[in-house]
């Protein structure tokens, strides 16, 4: 069995476990707690890392990590990164500025997003205005990196199998 290792990250509550949740056909490893920082606006969060697994018919399997969002377990996003094949960039658009949390994680993932393929999608588009599509792909553009951006609501099965499927044809260009 030939076996992938997909890298899942980005900003709290952009929908990392719910994504994994959302396409994996084993039961999800969630190491989510109670969170004891009431800035984050939710009451869980991830704090080592979340693991899912997708098939790809019977001899090819993507095993799907999660890292933590908080930049506190920053040191986790280094240790899930190691072997991945491709990454996933979640940013959750109702953050008071989601293009500097893009960022972040572009700085951060920087060496992996240009030896591996890399996605990022914009999770909450409809329950906030602006920036639009077209700056986060400027964002990209501008620290010299030309990945898909795209949309997705990351509690639809077929979306986040979509973003898989972006990111699979990316690594298969890029073999």
């Amino acid at each position: 069995m030939i076996e992938h290792k997909i890298l899942f990250t980005g900003t709290v509550g952009a929908g990392k476990t719910t994504a994994i949740q959302a396409v994996s056909e084993i039961p999800t490893v969630c190491t989510d707690v109670i969170s004891s920082d009431l800035t984050i606006g939710k009451k869980m969060t991830t704090v080592a890392l979340d693991y899912g697994e997708v098939s790809l018919g019977q001899s090819e399997r993507l095993r799907l990590y999660g890292t933590p969002g908080q930049a506190r377990f920053s040191f986790m996003w280094d240790v899930l990164a190691k072997g991945a094949l491709g990454l996933i960039i979640l940013v959750d658009h109702t953050h008071p500025d989601p293009l500097k949390d893009l960022n972040l994680y572009l700085q951060h993932f920087a060496r992996l997003i240009k030896e591996t393929a890399c996605v990022v999608a914009i999770s909450k588009m409809d329950k906030s205005r602006p920036p639009p599509l077209q700056e986060f792909i400027g964002l990209l553009h501008k620290n010299h990196m030309a990945n898909p951006v795209i949309a997705a609501d990351v509690r639809d099965k077929e979306q986040v199998l979509w973003i898989l499927d972006l990111l699979l044809a990316q690594m298969e260009v890029r073999v």
